[in-house]
């Protein structure tokens, strides 16, 4: 199971949400089947749907 804290512990390099969500989207493709929101994103830019624009990005609903 993929966590989002795993995600931002472990690219250090994202620092928008935009690019949160690209990355969600590349772990998705990688073959991951499950995704947790265990931690709120700490972005300026985070909407107030971040949960539902995520999940979006690891299902594959937004290209």
């Amino acid at each position: 199971m993929l966590k989002l804290s795993e995600i931002l512990v472990s690219r250090k390099d994202i620092e928008t949400f935009p690019a949160l969500e690209a990355a969600v989207q590349d772990v998705a493709r990688s073959g991951e089947r499950f995704f947790r929101m265990d931690v709120k994103p700490p972005f300026s830019d985070t909407p107030e749907n971040w949960e539902d624009r995520l999940e979006a990005a690891f299902s594959g609903l937004i290209r």
